[in-house]
Protein backbone atom coordinates (compact mmCIF):
# COMPACT_ATOMS: atom_id res chain seq x y z
CA UNK A 1 0.00 0.00 0.00
CA UNK A 2 1.19 3.50 -0.82
CA UNK A 3 1.91 5.74 2.16
CA UNK A 4 -0.60 8.36 3.19
CA UNK A 5 -1.77 10.58 0.33
CA UNK A 6 -2.60 14.09 1.49
CA UNK A 7 -5.42 15.17 -0.80
CA UNK A 8 -6.50 18.80 -0.69
CA UNK A 9 -9.67 20.30 -2.12
CA UNK A 10 -9.42 24.03 -2.71
CA UNK A 11 -12.54 26.18 -2.77
CA UNK A 12 -12.16 29.75 -3.97
CA UNK A 13 -15.48 31.01 -2.65
CA UNK A 14 -17.29 34.22 -3.43
CA UNK A 15 -20.70 32.77 -2.57
CA UNK A 16 -21.86 31.03 0.63
CA UNK A 17 -23.17 28.27 -1.67
CA UNK A 18 -19.82 26.63 -0.93
CA UNK A 19 -21.13 25.53 2.48
CA UNK A 20 -24.08 23.72 0.89
CA UNK A 21 -21.72 21.91 -1.46
CA UNK A 22 -19.45 20.72 1.36
CA UNK A 23 -22.31 19.78 3.70
CA UNK A 24 -24.09 17.73 1.05
CA UNK A 25 -21.14 16.03 -0.64
CA UNK A 26 -18.77 15.26 2.22
CA UNK A 27 -20.25 11.76 2.69
CA UNK A 28 -19.70 11.05 -1.00
CA UNK A 29 -16.07 12.13 -0.63
CA UNK A 30 -15.60 9.84 2.37
CA UNK A 31 -17.15 6.94 0.48
CA UNK A 32 -14.68 7.46 -2.35
CA UNK A 33 -11.81 7.52 0.14
CA UNK A 34 -13.07 4.23 1.60
CA UNK A 35 -13.20 2.68 -1.88
CA UNK A 36 -9.47 3.35 -2.31
CA UNK A 37 -8.45 2.06 1.14
CA UNK A 38 -6.91 -1.16 -0.15
CA UNK A 39 -4.62 0.82 -2.45
CA UNK A 40 -3.76 3.87 -0.37
CA UNK A 41 -4.67 5.78 2.75
CA UNK A 42 -6.05 9.21 1.92
CA UNK A 43 -6.14 12.15 4.30
CA UNK A 44 -8.59 14.84 3.15
CA UNK A 45 -8.16 18.56 3.77
CA UNK A 46 -10.61 21.15 2.47
CA UNK A 47 -9.24 24.67 1.98
CA UNK A 48 -11.78 27.51 1.88
CA UNK A 49 -10.57 30.92 0.77
CA UNK A 50 -13.50 33.31 0.76
CA UNK A 51 -13.82 36.71 -0.91
CA UNK A 52 -16.08 39.02 1.07
CA UNK A 53 -16.10 41.63 -1.69
CA UNK A 54 -17.57 39.39 -4.41
CA UNK A 55 -21.18 39.63 -3.16
CA UNK A 56 -20.53 41.74 -0.05
CA UNK A 57 -21.83 39.04 2.29
CA UNK A 58 -20.98 38.63 5.95
CA UNK A 59 -17.97 36.52 6.90
CA UNK A 60 -20.06 34.20 9.10
CA UNK A 61 -22.00 32.98 6.05
CA UNK A 62 -18.91 31.05 4.95
CA UNK A 63 -18.74 29.18 8.26
CA UNK A 64 -22.03 27.26 8.03
CA UNK A 65 -20.30 23.88 7.89
CA UNK A 66 -22.00 21.04 9.76
CA UNK A 67 -20.19 19.77 12.90
CA UNK A 68 -20.07 16.22 11.49
CA UNK A 69 -18.03 17.49 8.55
CA UNK A 70 -15.38 18.81 10.94
CA UNK A 71 -15.39 15.42 12.65
CA UNK A 72 -14.41 13.60 9.46
CA UNK A 73 -12.49 16.06 7.26
CA UNK A 74 -9.94 18.69 8.17
CA UNK A 75 -11.26 22.13 7.24
CA UNK A 76 -8.69 24.88 6.76
CA UNK A 77 -9.97 28.42 6.25
CA UNK A 78 -7.60 30.84 4.55
CA UNK A 79 -8.70 34.21 5.88
CA UNK A 80 -7.63 37.68 4.75
CA UNK A 81 -5.69 37.91 8.02
CA UNK A 82 -3.87 34.63 7.28
CA UNK A 83 -2.75 35.96 3.93
CA UNK A 84 -1.55 39.28 5.33
CA UNK A 85 0.38 37.48 8.07
CA UNK A 86 2.04 35.23 5.52
CA UNK A 87 3.05 38.24 3.45
CA UNK A 88 4.78 39.73 6.51
CA UNK A 89 6.65 36.47 7.14
CA UNK A 90 7.86 36.31 3.55
CA UNK A 91 9.07 39.90 3.71
CA UNK A 92 10.84 39.61 7.05
CA UNK A 93 12.20 36.04 6.97
CA UNK A 94 12.85 35.56 3.25
CA UNK A 95 13.37 39.20 2.19
CA UNK A 96 10.62 39.33 -0.45
CA UNK A 97 9.59 42.77 -1.63
CA UNK A 98 6.12 43.96 -0.67
CA UNK A 99 5.14 44.43 -4.32
CA UNK A 100 6.10 40.80 -4.99
CA UNK A 101 4.02 39.24 -2.22
CA UNK A 102 1.12 41.56 -3.09
CA UNK A 103 1.30 40.42 -6.70
CA UNK A 104 1.25 36.70 -5.84
CA UNK A 105 -0.94 36.35 -2.71
CA UNK A 106 -4.36 37.85 -1.97
CA UNK A 107 -7.90 37.90 -3.30
CA UNK A 108 -9.04 37.86 -6.89
CA UNK A 109 -9.18 34.85 -9.19
CA UNK A 110 -5.48 34.20 -9.76
CA UNK A 111 -4.01 35.43 -6.48
CA UNK A 112 -6.59 33.45 -4.50
CA UNK A 113 -5.70 30.26 -6.37
CA UNK A 114 -2.01 31.00 -5.84
CA UNK A 115 -2.73 31.49 -2.14
CA UNK A 116 -4.46 28.10 -1.93
CA UNK A 117 -1.52 26.46 -3.74
CA UNK A 118 0.89 28.20 -1.39
CA UNK A 119 -0.88 27.08 1.81
CA UNK A 120 -1.38 23.57 0.41
CA UNK A 121 2.33 23.25 -0.37
CA UNK A 122 3.22 24.45 3.12
CA UNK A 123 0.93 21.76 4.60
CA UNK A 124 2.60 19.09 2.44
CA UNK A 125 -0.50 18.36 0.34
CA UNK A 126 0.29 15.85 -2.42
CA UNK A 127 -2.66 16.48 -4.75
CA UNK A 128 -4.67 19.70 -4.82
CA UNK A 129 -8.09 19.63 -6.46
CA UNK A 130 -9.74 22.97 -7.33
CA UNK A 131 -13.53 23.02 -7.01
CA UNK A 132 -15.60 26.17 -7.60
CA UNK A 133 -18.63 27.15 -5.55
CA UNK A 134 -21.03 26.82 -8.50
CA UNK A 135 -20.16 23.28 -9.61
CA UNK A 136 -21.63 19.95 -8.54
CA UNK A 137 -20.15 16.45 -9.09
CA UNK A 138 -22.99 15.11 -11.25
CA UNK A 139 -23.42 14.50 -14.98
CA UNK A 140 -26.56 15.11 -17.02
CA UNK A 141 -26.94 12.68 -19.92
CA UNK A 142 -29.67 13.49 -22.42
CA UNK A 143 -31.53 10.74 -24.24
CA UNK A 144 -34.28 12.28 -26.36
CA UNK A 145 -36.39 14.33 -23.95
CA UNK A 146 -35.21 12.39 -20.89
CA UNK A 147 -32.30 13.48 -18.70
CA UNK A 148 -30.44 10.84 -16.73
CA UNK A 149 -28.39 12.12 -13.81
CA UNK A 150 -25.26 10.28 -12.68
CA UNK A 151 -23.28 11.05 -9.54
CA UNK A 152 -19.56 11.30 -10.24
CA UNK A 153 -16.63 9.71 -8.44
CA UNK A 154 -14.46 12.70 -9.16
CA UNK A 155 -11.96 12.18 -6.36
CA UNK A 156 -11.31 8.57 -7.41
CA UNK A 157 -10.92 9.46 -11.07
CA UNK A 158 -8.49 12.27 -10.41
CA UNK A 159 -6.38 10.11 -8.08
CA UNK A 160 -6.31 7.34 -10.71
CA UNK A 161 -5.20 9.81 -13.38
CA UNK A 162 -2.71 11.48 -11.06
CA UNK A 163 -0.53 8.37 -10.92
CA UNK A 164 0.86 9.35 -14.32
CA UNK A 165 0.28 13.09 -14.60
CA UNK A 166 1.33 16.52 -13.41
CA UNK A 167 -2.24 17.79 -13.76
CA UNK A 168 -5.58 16.08 -14.30
CA UNK A 169 -8.68 17.76 -15.67
CA UNK A 170 -12.30 16.65 -15.82
CA UNK A 171 -15.19 17.56 -18.09
CA UNK A 172 -17.89 20.17 -17.64
CA UNK A 173 -21.61 20.08 -18.38
CA UNK A 174 -24.56 22.30 -17.48
CA UNK A 175 -24.40 26.05 -18.05
CA UNK A 176 -21.37 26.17 -20.30
CA UNK A 177 -20.78 29.91 -19.99
CA UNK A 178 -22.44 32.93 -18.33
CA UNK A 179 -23.97 33.97 -21.65
CA UNK A 180 -27.79 33.97 -21.66
CA UNK A 181 -29.88 32.57 -24.47
CA UNK A 182 -30.67 35.15 -27.18
CA UNK A 183 -33.90 34.90 -29.16
CA UNK A 184 -33.22 36.55 -32.48
CA UNK A 185 -35.85 39.03 -33.65
CA UNK A 186 -36.17 42.56 -35.01
CA UNK A 187 -34.83 43.98 -31.77
CA UNK A 188 -31.72 41.79 -31.63
CA UNK A 189 -30.48 40.21 -34.84
CA UNK A 190 -28.10 37.30 -35.20
CA UNK A 191 -25.40 39.61 -36.59
CA UNK A 192 -25.70 41.86 -33.53
CA UNK A 193 -25.02 38.96 -31.17
CA UNK A 194 -22.22 37.68 -33.41
CA UNK A 195 -20.49 41.06 -33.37
CA UNK A 196 -20.68 41.14 -29.58
CA UNK A 197 -19.45 37.56 -29.08
CA UNK A 198 -16.64 38.12 -31.59
CA UNK A 199 -15.58 41.17 -29.60
CA UNK A 200 -15.46 39.46 -26.19
CA UNK A 201 -14.17 36.15 -27.61
CA UNK A 202 -11.18 34.34 -26.20
CA UNK A 203 -9.71 30.83 -26.13
CA UNK A 204 -12.88 29.43 -24.49
CA UNK A 205 -15.62 31.66 -25.88
CA UNK A 206 -16.24 31.98 -29.59
CA UNK A 207 -19.20 32.64 -31.86
CA UNK A 208 -19.02 29.08 -33.18
CA UNK A 209 -19.13 27.54 -29.69
CA UNK A 210 -21.91 29.81 -28.45
CA UNK A 211 -24.06 29.22 -31.52
CA UNK A 212 -23.45 25.47 -31.44
CA UNK A 213 -24.45 25.32 -27.76
CA UNK A 214 -27.52 27.45 -28.50
CA UNK A 215 -28.68 25.21 -31.34
CA UNK A 216 -27.95 21.87 -29.68
CA UNK A 217 -28.99 22.49 -26.11
CA UNK A 218 -30.47 25.96 -25.67
CA UNK A 219 -27.11 27.12 -24.35
CA UNK A 220 -26.73 24.14 -22.02
CA UNK A 221 -24.21 21.33 -22.21
CA UNK A 222 -24.87 17.64 -21.61
CA UNK A 223 -22.48 14.90 -20.56
CA UNK A 224 -21.24 12.44 -23.15
CA UNK A 225 -22.47 8.99 -22.16
CA UNK A 226 -19.55 7.41 -24.00
CA UNK A 227 -17.09 9.22 -21.72
CA UNK A 228 -18.88 7.89 -18.64
CA UNK A 229 -19.17 4.36 -20.03
CA UNK A 230 -15.65 3.91 -21.43
CA UNK A 231 -13.91 5.61 -18.49
CA UNK A 232 -10.93 6.39 -20.71
CA UNK A 233 -7.98 8.52 -19.65
CA UNK A 234 -5.94 10.35 -22.25
CA UNK A 235 -3.13 12.87 -22.40
CA UNK A 236 -4.05 16.40 -23.47
CA UNK A 237 -1.66 17.90 -25.98
CA UNK A 238 -0.94 21.39 -27.29
CA UNK A 239 -1.72 23.07 -23.99
CA UNK A 240 -1.92 26.85 -24.21
CA UNK A 241 -2.26 26.79 -27.99
CA UNK A 242 -5.12 24.48 -28.97
CA UNK A 243 -6.28 23.04 -25.63
CA UNK A 244 -6.82 24.78 -22.32
CA UNK A 245 -7.54 23.75 -18.74
CA UNK A 246 -10.34 25.21 -16.64
CA UNK A 247 -9.49 26.58 -13.21
CA UNK A 248 -12.15 24.40 -11.56
CA UNK A 249 -12.15 20.65 -11.98
CA UNK A 250 -8.37 20.38 -12.22
CA UNK A 251 -6.08 18.54 -9.84
CA UNK A 252 -2.44 19.56 -9.35
CA UNK A 253 0.29 17.07 -8.51
CA UNK A 254 2.22 19.07 -5.95
CA UNK A 255 4.77 16.26 -5.78
CA UNK A 256 5.82 17.51 -9.22
CA UNK A 257 5.73 21.13 -8.15
CA UNK A 258 8.36 22.14 -10.71
CA UNK A 259 5.78 21.38 -13.44
CA UNK A 260 3.07 23.57 -11.86
CA UNK A 261 3.09 27.23 -13.00
CA UNK A 262 1.46 30.16 -11.23
CA UNK A 263 -1.96 31.60 -11.96
CA UNK A 264 -2.16 35.16 -13.23
CA UNK A 265 -4.80 37.55 -14.47
CA UNK A 266 -4.62 41.29 -15.17
CA UNK A 267 -6.18 43.41 -12.40
CA UNK A 268 -9.92 42.65 -11.97
CA UNK A 269 -9.87 40.44 -15.07
CA UNK A 270 -10.49 36.74 -15.64
CA UNK A 271 -8.19 34.44 -17.59
CA UNK A 272 -6.31 32.93 -14.67
CA UNK A 273 -6.72 29.44 -16.13
CA UNK A 274 -5.81 30.74 -19.60
CA UNK A 275 -2.43 32.07 -18.53
CA UNK A 276 -1.92 29.01 -16.33
CA UNK A 277 -2.44 26.85 -19.45
CA UNK A 278 0.16 28.80 -21.40
CA UNK A 279 2.70 27.74 -18.76
CA UNK A 280 1.93 24.02 -19.18
CA UNK A 281 3.93 23.31 -22.33
CA UNK A 282 6.34 21.04 -20.42
CA UNK A 283 3.74 19.49 -18.11
CA UNK A 284 1.77 16.29 -18.58
CA UNK A 285 -1.99 16.91 -18.41
CA UNK A 286 -4.40 13.96 -18.37
CA UNK A 287 -8.15 14.20 -19.06
CA UNK A 288 -10.10 12.01 -16.65
CA UNK A 289 -13.64 10.65 -17.18
CA UNK A 290 -15.59 12.64 -14.64
CA UNK A 291 -17.95 15.61 -14.91
CA UNK A 292 -18.91 18.67 -12.93
CA UNK A 293 -22.27 20.32 -13.57
CA UNK A 294 -21.65 24.06 -13.87
CA UNK A 295 -24.46 26.13 -12.35
CA UNK A 296 -23.14 29.51 -13.40
CA UNK A 297 -26.29 31.45 -12.53
CA UNK A 298 -27.16 29.32 -9.43
CA UNK A 299 -30.50 28.35 -10.97
CA UNK A 300 -30.17 24.64 -10.16
CA UNK A 301 -29.00 24.57 -6.55
CA UNK A 302 -31.54 21.81 -5.72
CA UNK A 303 -29.14 19.45 -7.50
CA UNK A 304 -26.94 19.70 -4.40
CA UNK A 305 -29.72 17.94 -2.45
CA UNK A 306 -30.11 15.24 -5.15
CA UNK A 307 -33.30 16.84 -6.45
CA UNK A 308 -32.70 16.50 -10.14
CA UNK A 309 -34.81 18.46 -12.64
CA UNK A 310 -36.58 16.53 -15.37
CA UNK A 311 -35.66 19.25 -17.83
CA UNK A 312 -33.22 22.13 -17.96
CA UNK A 313 -34.59 25.48 -19.00
CA UNK A 314 -32.47 27.82 -21.07
CA UNK A 315 -31.12 30.85 -19.27
CA UNK A 316 -33.06 33.87 -20.52
CA UNK A 317 -32.43 37.45 -19.49
CA UNK A 318 -35.90 38.96 -19.52
CA UNK A 319 -36.74 40.49 -16.17
CA UNK A 320 -33.83 38.93 -14.27
CA UNK A 321 -31.35 41.58 -13.22
CA UNK A 322 -29.00 38.99 -11.71
CA UNK A 323 -28.49 37.42 -15.14
CA UNK A 324 -27.79 40.83 -16.66
CA UNK A 325 -25.25 41.57 -13.94
CA UNK A 326 -23.53 38.18 -14.27
CA UNK A 327 -23.33 38.52 -18.05
CA UNK A 328 -21.84 42.01 -17.90
CA UNK A 329 -19.34 41.00 -15.20
CA UNK A 330 -18.24 38.03 -17.29
CA UNK A 331 -17.96 40.18 -20.41
CA UNK A 332 -15.85 42.73 -18.56
CA UNK A 333 -13.65 40.00 -17.07
CA UNK A 334 -13.06 38.56 -20.53
CA UNK A 335 -12.44 41.86 -22.32
CA UNK A 336 -9.89 42.84 -19.67
CA UNK A 337 -7.66 39.86 -20.34
CA UNK A 338 -8.10 39.71 -24.11
CA UNK A 339 -5.23 42.13 -24.87
CA UNK A 340 -2.72 40.06 -22.87
CA UNK A 341 -4.01 36.82 -24.40
CA UNK A 342 -3.47 38.16 -27.92
CA UNK A 343 -0.11 39.66 -26.94
CA UNK A 344 1.10 36.25 -25.74
CA UNK A 345 -0.38 34.08 -28.48
CA UNK A 346 -0.53 36.26 -31.62
CA UNK A 347 1.68 39.27 -31.07
CA UNK A 348 2.25 39.75 -34.81
CA UNK A 349 -1.48 40.44 -35.36
CA UNK A 350 -2.08 42.12 -32.01
CA UNK A 351 -2.90 45.59 -33.29
CA UNK A 352 -5.33 44.46 -36.01
CA UNK A 353 -7.19 42.10 -33.63
CA UNK A 354 -7.58 44.78 -30.96
CA UNK A 355 -8.75 47.27 -33.56
CA UNK A 356 -11.39 44.82 -34.81
CA UNK A 357 -12.45 44.12 -31.22
CA UNK A 358 -13.07 47.81 -30.57
CA UNK A 359 -15.02 48.20 -33.82
CA UNK A 360 -17.30 45.27 -33.06
CA UNK A 361 -17.92 46.54 -29.55
CA UNK A 362 -18.98 49.92 -30.96
CA UNK A 363 -21.40 48.16 -33.33
CA UNK A 364 -22.94 45.78 -30.80
CA UNK A 365 -23.03 47.65 -27.50
CA UNK A 366 -26.03 49.85 -28.48
CA UNK A 367 -27.96 46.62 -29.15
CA UNK A 368 -26.94 45.16 -25.79
CA UNK A 369 -28.08 48.32 -24.05
CA UNK A 370 -31.49 48.02 -25.74
CA UNK A 371 -31.89 44.53 -24.28
CA UNK A 372 -30.36 45.07 -20.86
CA UNK A 373 -31.90 48.06 -19.15
CA UNK A 374 -30.20 47.86 -15.76
CA UNK A 375 -26.58 48.21 -16.85
CA UNK A 376 -24.59 50.19 -19.40
CA UNK A 377 -22.36 48.01 -21.57
CA UNK A 378 -20.42 51.06 -22.77
CA UNK A 379 -18.04 50.40 -19.89
CA UNK A 380 -16.49 47.66 -22.05
CA UNK A 381 -15.16 50.29 -24.46
CA UNK A 382 -13.41 52.01 -21.58
CA UNK A 383 -11.98 48.70 -20.37
CA UNK A 384 -10.56 47.60 -23.72
CA UNK A 385 -8.82 50.96 -24.12
CA UNK A 386 -7.35 50.75 -20.62
CA UNK A 387 -6.13 47.17 -20.88
CA UNK A 388 -4.78 47.67 -24.38
CA UNK A 389 -2.76 50.61 -23.10
CA UNK A 390 -1.35 48.54 -20.21
CA UNK A 391 -0.76 45.24 -22.00
CA UNK A 392 3.04 45.41 -21.69
CA UNK A 393 2.76 46.14 -17.98
CA UNK A 394 0.47 43.13 -17.54
CA UNK A 395 2.89 41.00 -19.54
CA UNK A 396 5.68 41.95 -17.12
CA UNK A 397 3.41 41.09 -14.17
CA UNK A 398 2.67 37.70 -15.72
CA UNK A 399 6.38 36.94 -16.01
CA UNK A 400 7.08 38.27 -12.51
CA UNK A 401 4.31 36.18 -10.96
CA UNK A 402 5.85 32.98 -12.27
CA UNK A 403 9.33 34.08 -11.19
CA UNK A 404 8.04 34.73 -7.67
CA UNK A 405 6.32 31.33 -7.59
CA UNK A 406 9.48 29.57 -8.74
CA UNK A 407 11.38 31.19 -5.89
CA UNK A 408 8.63 30.44 -3.37
CA UNK A 409 8.65 26.73 -4.25
CA UNK A 410 12.30 26.51 -3.21
CA UNK A 411 11.85 28.54 -0.03
CA UNK A 412 8.78 26.58 1.11
CA UNK A 413 10.41 23.20 0.47
CA UNK A 414 13.72 23.99 2.22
Amino acid sequence: MEKVVNFGIGFLAGRPNVCKIINNYYKTLLQQVATLEEEMKIKLTIFILYDLDYLYVERLEFYNIKPEVYGNIEIKYITPEDIEEEKKILQSRYKYRKEDVDLFLGKGYARARNSIMYFALKRKIDYLYFWDDDEYPVANVKNGNIIKWEEQEDLIMHIRGMQNADITMGYRCGVMSPIPYFEYNEEIRKIDVKNYIDAISNEAVSWEKVEDSRNKGNGLGYADEKVLKDKAFYEVEKLGTKNWVLASGICLNLRNIEKIPAFYNPPDARGEDTFFSIGLKNSKVVQVPTYHFHDGFLKYTNIIKNRYPKKLDRIVYEGDMSIEERFLKASAGWIKYKPLLIYLTDKENYRSIIKETKEKLKLSIPKMNQLFCSYDFKCLLVEIEEYDKNVEKHYEEYISTNNIWNRLKKDILK
